[in-house]
Order: structure tokens, then C-alpha cells, then sequence
């Protein structure tokens, strides 16, 4: 029998890492429900202490989701492990994830603690945890750049002290794959109650290597790994869960561990965190990119119509890749739609959310023919932003733009219920646009990154405008879409200003 590959998906807390990428608490629900059908092991829902928002966050995923093990993070500090048990009382299946570094630069620089003191503060941290759960999983931070023989000592100690799963964390994508897999196999083999232990790993892909390094680890003995979707995370992010996951299957030849994960929700789930953190995916992107499964080289098209298997590895069904059939149109009823994105795995939280999002798709079937699943998931993430944020809300929008003339845009916003307007030229449509908008708000904010993609085929395609606003060292995303791009920009603007103010009072930790 082979063994199990534990998969750790951590999107919801090191993938809110990324710059901007921050997510409310049904947004964070509404993933883990998707992860939780796609039968993702463990769910690491968030850090407790960061904020009340994030408490929230992870005491609702917590009390929803029955099939998959909840996870809360928490520094190797009493606060924050009461604060992460506190927050997964109601989970049917809790682990606390506890942590403190190890490396010599950290302990000295950022700790200001000795190799002796961080063991006692481990190994402490690891019986508190178990006041609310036996599920424990302890991470040396910067592992990577430790010593062994520490490492060693550190393990072992906090093994004894009832750690259940050890975490083995690249923290700077600083390893190369073949020294990362050998410090996994000098580690079991070192450790001498390695075996009470799962050891895991969690990489960083500031070298593009986090998925070679955690399927070194995997041939070298670990058997859980922390990934997220789209390889979201801090800086370069993590390793993506739908290329370690495609990697064991594909090369059953070379891994003897199985994966219990539902690949066909894949493509799904991967769309979601997309729409949901504004972080587009790549068309070249392996396994979830567009471009994935396409062959334009006529030789190839020739070997793949004879033969799947000349040139696809695997089948593009298996991860969930289906044609984008147009299923919807303005006569269709709520029962319809809710049933279609019921199968896009798509479940409302509450009526109020089903009848935003009706209505978005009874205004864009007034004025596009044809809905496409992909138009479908984009206005239910839009109505369920406009559920959230109400201080900013687009009234209306006029723009003039004229060969050898200046574009003109005039607009009116409600702000906090009360309509303004504001007149402003610009250097395009999109420019006069931001600069009316920026008129009213006064937000000083810089505008950091635009972005326009369609989200289906066709010149009446929706646009689907990605925004990054930075105000004051806050970095947040906005997005929106609409058949017209002008719109779509402005409603991505005014859905990063929404959340510019929203004072965000959380604290990162790095693992």
C-alpha cells in the first residue's frame, strides 16, 4: 500500500500574503467551501491574532466546513495559540499551527533569543496548544537556513511534547531542490521519534524552485505539503497546489503516495481565488493557465488528433477543464441560475447574496446575448463585492473620447448614500475617468497596476479590469467587470478605493 500525501493548502493565509490580496469572511468561506469539496486535506483558514477580521474569518470557515481539518496559525506565543483555540472551537476537525524560527540570523536579529531559549519557547508553545487540540503542527521558520544538528534538537523536542506534524518551511525560497530532499532524509533519519511524526514541507518560490523543492521532499519522506492555489502567496508565493498535486499523480512511477484531492475542481477552484484576490493567472501557466492544453504547432495538433498521449501528459478533463458552455440567457429563471452555479460549485450564503447576483445577471443578459459559465462566475464575485462595500457605488458614467480631442469623463458617484458628481479630462477614457473619480474621493492614492482581460471570446466579451492602489504603505487589489471596459475600469477603482478605507490592523507572520 502507498502512502498518503497530505495536502495543505494554505491560499487563505500565506496566499492573503500577496500584496493586495486580502479577502472578507464570506469570500474566505466561500473558497474553503470550495476546497472542502475538492477535498483538500487541511485548511489553513487563517492567523487568529492578526485582527478581528481574521479571528472572524477563521472561526466562520471553522464552523462551516465538516470534511476537511481547519487550521489556525499562532506564534509560539500563549496570546496568540488561546486566540487561534478560541477561533477553531467549533471546527469539526482543528489543528493549531505553531511556529518560531530557527536559523541563526533570525534568532540573533529578529528574536534576540538563544538556540536554548527558542527550544523551551517550542517546545512550551506546543503544550499549550494541546489544551485545544491533539492535532499539532510545529514549523521551524527559515528551516532552510538552519543548522542541522539544531534542527534536530528542536524537532525532537517538540515531537516529544506532543507536535504531531513537523513543518518544514523554505522560508526564503533560498534551496535548490536536491539539498532540500536531503535535508529531509537526514532529518527522519536523524531524529530518533521521527516516526511519531508527519513531516512536512512549505517552500517559497522566490527562486522559482518551491515545487521542485517540495517534490524533492516528498521522494525524500515527507508526506504532508503546504501549497495554495495558482501558487499565490508572499513575494514570488508558494509552491501551487495544482502542480504538486498533477506532478504525484502523473508520475506514479516515482511517487509512492496517493492524493485523496478531487482534481476535477481544480480548474474551478484555481478561477475563484483568481476573480476573488484580483491575481490574474497566467495564459502559460501549468495545469490552470489558459494556454495549458493548447497546441498551435500543426505537428503537434496532428500528433495530439491521432493520439492524446503524444503530446498531453495528462487530460485536461481530469483537472476540470470543460468547454465554457453558454447555458443562461435573459429569459432564464432564478431556479436555472442557481442551479447552473450550483455545478460551477458556486452555493449562496444567503437570498440576499442569490438576489444580487440574479439581478447583475438579469442586467448583463439585457445587453449580452450569450452568458458564458466564465460571465457567471465573475458577476457572483461582483455582487457579493457590492454586498460588502457600500461607501462607494457607481451612478452613472459618461465619457466622450474624439480623434484630435481630449477625452472627457463626467460621473456620479454615492458616497455613503449622497450623490456627487465630477467633470475631468484625461490623456484616454480610463485616465478621465480616474481623475473625476479621484475629484470626488481625494484618496491621494497611487495607482500601481491596470490590467484589462476578457473574460470569455467575442467583441462583446465582458472586460474584466484588475486594479493595485497603493495609499499610505496599504497595498490593496479592486476589481470589475462589464462589457464596457471604461466601466469595468471604474468599477475596479472604486472597488480598491472601498476597501482603502477599510483600516487594515493586521500583522503577517512569515513561515
Amino acid at each position: 500500500m502507498n502512502d498518503k500525501l497530505i495536502i495543505f493548502d494554505t491560499t487563505l493565509r500565506d496566499g492573503e500574503q500577496s500584496p493586495g490580496a486580502s479577502m472578507t469572511r464570506d469570500e474566505k468561506v466561500r473558497i474553503a467551501k470550495a476546497l472542502e469539496k475538492m477535498k483538500v486535506d487541511v485548511i489553513e483558514a487563517g492567523f487568529p491574532i492578526a485582527s478581528q477580521g481574521d479571528f472572524e474569518s477563521v472561526q466562520a470557515v471553522a464552523s462551516t466546513i465538516k470534511d476537511s481539518t481547519v487550521c489556525g496559525l499562532a506564534r509560539a506565543v500563549d496570546a496568540d495559540i488561546d486566540r487561534a483555540g478560541e477561533a477553531l472551537i467549533g471546527a469539526h476537525s482543528a489543528r493549531i499551527h505553531t511556529f518560531i524560527a530557527t536559523s541563526p540570523i533570525h534568532m540573533r536579529e529578529k528574536l534576540r533569543m538563544t538556540p536554548v531559549e527558542v527550544v523551551e519557547r517550542a517546545v512550551q508553545a506546543v503544550q499549550r496548544a494541546r489544551r485545544y487540540t491533539d492535532n499539532i503542527e510545529f514549523s521551524p521558520e527559515d528551516a532552510g537556513r538552519s543548522e542541522l544538528d539544531f534542527l534536530c534538537r528542536v524537532i525532537e523536542a517538540v515531537i516529544d511534547a506532543g507536535a504531531t506534524t513537523v513543518n518544514i518551511p523554505d522560508t526564503v525560497g533560498y534551496n535548490l531542490p536536491h539539498q532540500f530532499g536531503e535535508l529531509i532524509k537526514n532529518l527522519i533519519e536523524r531524529i530518533p521519534n521521527s516516526d511519531k511524526a508527519v513531516f512536512s514541507v512549505h517552500c517559497h518560490n522566490d527562486l522559482g524552485l518551491a515545487v521542485g523543492n517540495s517534490l524533492a521532499a516528498v521522494l525524500n519522506g515527507a508526506r504532508q505539503v503546504e501549497c495554495t492555489l495558482n501558487g499565490l502567496g508572499e513575494r514570488a508565493g508558494n509552491a501551487a497546489l495544482e502542480e504538486v498535486v498533477m506532478a504525484v499523480k502523473t508520475r506514479r512511477d516515482l511517487f509512492s503516495c496517493d492524493i485523496r484531492l478531487d482534481t476535477t475542481h481544480i480548474v474551478s477552484c484555481s478561477r475563484l481565488v483568481s476573480r476573488i484576490t484580483g491575481f490574474t493567472v497566467q495564459p502559460n501557466k501549468a495545469i490552470v493557465g489558459a494556454n495549458a492544453f493548447a497546441h498551435e504547432s500543426g505537428i503537434h495538433q496532428d500528433g495530439v488528433l491521432k493520439k492524446r498521449e503524444t503530446y498531453e501528459i495528462m487530460r485536461a478533463q481530469d483537472v476540470g477543464w470543460t468547454e465554457n458552455r453558454m447555458v443562461l440567457g435573459k429569459h432564464s429563471g432564478r431556479n436555472a441560475f442557481r442551479t447552473r452555479l450550483k455545478e460551477l460549485d458556486v452555493d449562496f450564503s444567503s437570498e440576499e447574496e442569490l438576489n444580487a447576483a440574479f439581478a447583475r445577471f438579469k442586467e448583463l443578459a439585457d445587453r449580452k446575448h450569450e452568458i458564458y459559465d466564465d460571465d457567471l462566475q465573475a458577476l457572483v464575485t461582483d455582487a457579493g463585492t457590492q454586498l460588502v462595500q457600500e461607501r462607494l457605488k457607481l451612478v452613472s458614467l459618461k465619457v466622450c473620447s474624439e480623434t484630435g480631442e481630449k477625452p472627457e469623463a463626467r460621473i456620479t458617484l454615492s458616497v455613503d448614500g449622497k450623490e456627487v458628481q465630477a467633470n475631468a479630462v484625461g490623456g484616454g477614457p480610463v485616465d478621465a475617468t480616474y481623475k473625476a473619480i479621484e475629484k470626488i474621493v481625494k484618496s491621494q492614492s497611487d495607482l500601481q497596476l491596470y490590467s484589462v482581460n476578457a473574460i470569455t471570446h467575442g467583441t462583446d466579451s465582458q472586460g474584466d479590469v484588475t486594479v493595485r492602489v497603493e495609499q499610505g504603505g496599504s497595498i490593496v487589489n479592486g476589481q470589475g467587470a462589464d462589457p464596457d471596459i471604461v466601466i469595468a475600469s471604474a468599477k475596479a477603482y472604486l472597488n480598491a478605493l472601498d476597501k482603502l478605507m477599510v483600516p487594515m490592523d493586521r500583522e503577517h507572520p512569515q513561515i
